[in-house]
């Protein structure tokens, strides 16, 4: 039986890889217990690895995001890029959503499909929250949802899950581990600052991760899968984090 991991051991190892062989040790300390990121691969594998690990290890699963006041919502809230065009979305859009089904399947006992009404009455949380984009710029607002940790409850999902992937109606897909998927401010959002949440910002509905930079709180939701692997996840559904640049971990 594996011996556990403590903090200490780990900045140990941590402060000692100076170079890329250090690196490279602490790489297989994470693996040795599991804190090996998607991303590991490449020549900042041993880096992202270092980072994930780290940041599971020195912050509690349960430490919240700071949380505002409504005196300190932004005043202006940048948008980055337009809604969906493709045929499927504008039609939904163009029905308020009603025919709108958030699916929820993979590693799970009982695969759902929720319609925007049925995700409104289940219980809800409201925040608000900083969300800081990688391009520099950032806001605070008000977010409304369903807890994502309620959604998986209703699922069942499988003891051997180690991701939800987030699939939307835009070209761009993402992921995240199980820890960030139950923590309890990870909502499903469908609404803004006291309204329901604009087509620009995610509409109908979209994934909010305070504790995480802006472009891993995916928009446009269709659908989620949990899945013990990311191989072969996502295909036809466009781009992932790593894949343009970002890494899959986006802890702050």
């Amino acid at each position: 039986m594996k011996d556990r991991l403590t903090r200490r051991k780990w900045i140990t190892t941590g402060l000692a890889a100076a170079g890329a062989s250090g690196l490279v040790a602490a790489a297989r300390l994470a693996d040795r217990y599991g804190l090996i990121p998607p991303d590991h691969g490449g020549i900042y594998g041993a880096g992202e690895t270092l980072t994930y690990a780290t940041q599971r290890l020195l912050m509690s699963y349960h430490s919240l995001a700071r949380e505002f006041d409504r005196s300190q919502i932004s005043k202006v809230i940048p948008v980055n890029g337009p809604p969906p065009e493709n045929e499927t979305y504008e039609l939904l859009r163009e029905h308020d959503f009603k025919d709108w089904r958030f699916v929820v399947d993979g590693l799970v006992a009982r695969p759902s499909a929720f319609s925007l009404a049925e995700l409104k009455a289940f219980p809800s949380r409201t925040q608000i929250t900083h969300q800081a984009c990688e391009e520099g710029w950032s806001f605070i607002a008000e977010w409304t949802g369903v807890p994502l940790s309620y959604v998986l409850n209703l699922a069942g999902v499988r003891p051997q899950a180690r991701y939800v992937v987030f699939l939307p109606f835009d070209p761009f897909w993402d992921s995240l581990d199980m820890p960030d998927a139950w923590h309890p401010q990870t909502l499903l959002a469908y609404a803004m600052n006291g309204e329901d949440l604009p087509a620009p910002h995610g509409a109908p509905v979209r994934l909010r991760v305070a504790r995480q930079l802006g472009y891993k709180s995916i928009k446009y939701l269709a659908r989620i899968t949990v899945t013990d692997t990311l191989k072969n996840i996502g295909k036809g559904w466009g781009s992932y984090s790593p894949e343009i640049g970002y890494s899959w971990y986006a802890g702050i």
